[in-house]
């Protein structure tokens, strides 16, 4: 009797704390309820798409500054980066050999303006005598052939000091644009020539600068379009100004233009050369920088789906979507090639009024039951291309609420 007392009584606690036990796991949570998640339900709107492309600028002219005559540097009149007007006194040669050759181009200018008045008194002296015919017209024409003779001299002799001169002035170099000063290679006392191999400097106009990128070839022919009645050249002209982003990442404050466009693909790269010229008054941007050309387009009733929203499995992208029943189904989306900002625009998979869950994502499987908890709508850009984050939303344009 005892013993079974003793077995009823080790039941009962042993039931008690099973009991206890199953208690302690609700409370830890580990029960069946669903779980919240934050829920995006998505609408149109309207945003703009930024395409940006690695980009190198150069100068207007990049303008060689070479001797013409040889001799050696006499003064550097500027510095390296300095920047210069057309006209602008740069380098002093010396070069002596010049300005004796104008000394003696102009003794010789003298001495054949004596010869030229000696033969004309000679035409002088001989013309009477032929009128009167003491001498035959035989020494007219002679005496008028050598004034000829002395005048050609003569005309030589100037020609000479002309040639004197050029060279003696080419021993000044003055700038021949506006522009800023390249690194000098070689300082006062240098021997330069016409052949040297370095420049005495490199003269950059920077007035205007030209940035050029590379469009793919698929680019190039979504911006050509169809329509073979237009030429590309008209079609670049319609194009909105497009956007400088300087290599620190500010944007430049003025837009620049796309000009024109090479003749070549690259078969390397499948890419072809754009310009793109952005006015430089300031001198803010220097020949040879990096920066990115940002061609700006606006899209409109766009679907948008935040990036920490979306996975990917086997190179293709996801969302989970939320059905009536608060169940998450894994829903394959397509995006466009570029994003919008920390977003991406949807091309198919989602419409207007869908609900995909915005965060969180990673703890979710296919078919699981969630608490649907509304999400907050994504945070647009105050001003396109001033914030680094999220440079792609129009301000007060909302993706999804």
């Amino acid at each position: 009797m005892q013993t079974n007392l003793s077995f009823q009584t080790a039941a009962l606690a042993m039931l008690s704390l099973l009991t206890a036990c199953g208690g302690g796991h609700k409370e830890a949570g580990y029960s069946n309820e669903p779980q919240p998640y934050p829920v995006l339900t998505l609408k149109t709107s309207e945003t703009t798409l930024h395409m940006d492309y690695p980009a190198t600028v150069r100068g207007q002219q990049n303008i060689e500054i070479r001797p013409k005559v040889d001799g050696y540097v006499a003064q550097i009149l500027v510095d390296e980066g300095a920047t210069v007007k057309k006209g602008q006194l740069l380098f002093k040669i010396n070069a002596p050999q010049y300005e004796q050759e104008v000394l003696t181009a102009q003794a010789a200018i003298k001495s054949a303006e004596a010869a030229v008045n000696t033969a004309r008194m000679q035409v002088r002296k001989v013309t009477p005598l032929v009128k009167k015919e003491i001498v035959s017209n035989y020494e007219l024409e002679a005496a008028e052939l050598a004034l000829q003779a002395r005048e050609a001299e003569l005309a030589q002799a100037k020609a000479s000091l002309q040639n004197a001169r050029v060279n003696l002035g080419y021993t000044t170099i003055y700038s021949p644009a506006d522009g800023v000063i390249g690194t000098l290679p070689y300082k006062i006392g240098s021997l330069v020539a016409p052949a040297s191999a370095q420049p005495l400097t490199i003269l950059a106009d920077i007035a205007n600068v030209h940035v050029y990128f590379s469009f793919t070839e698929k680019q190039l022919l979504d911006l050509a379009g169809t329509d073979a009645n237009v030429p590309l050249d008209t079609k670049l002209k319609q194009l909105p100004p497009v956007q400088l982003v300087l290599a620190n990442g500010n944007e430049y404050t003025e837009k620049g233009k796309v000009e024109t466009t090479g003749g070549l693909i690259n078969n390397g790269t499948g890419a072809i050369s754009m310009r793109a010229v952005f006015p430089n008054k300031a001198g803010l941007i220097r020949s040879g920088s990096s920066a990115t050309v940002r061609i700006v387009q606006p899209v409109s009733n766009a679907i948008i789906a935040p990036a920490k929203a979306t996975y990917e499995l086997q190179g293709k992208k996801f969302v989970y979507a939320i059905d009536s029943a608060g169940t998450a189904h894994s829903r394959e989306i397509s995006v466009s090639d570029r994003s919008s900002g920390d977003s991406y625009i949807v091309s198919n998979g989602l419409l207007a009024g869908d609900k995909i869950v915005s965060d969180g994502i990673g703890s979710l499987k296919d078919g699981t039951k969630i608490k649907p908890v509304a999400a907050a709508a994504p945070v647009a850009a105050a001003d396109p291309g001033k914030t680094a984050a999220s440079p792609g939303l129009k301000s007060g344009a909302t993706a999804a609420q």
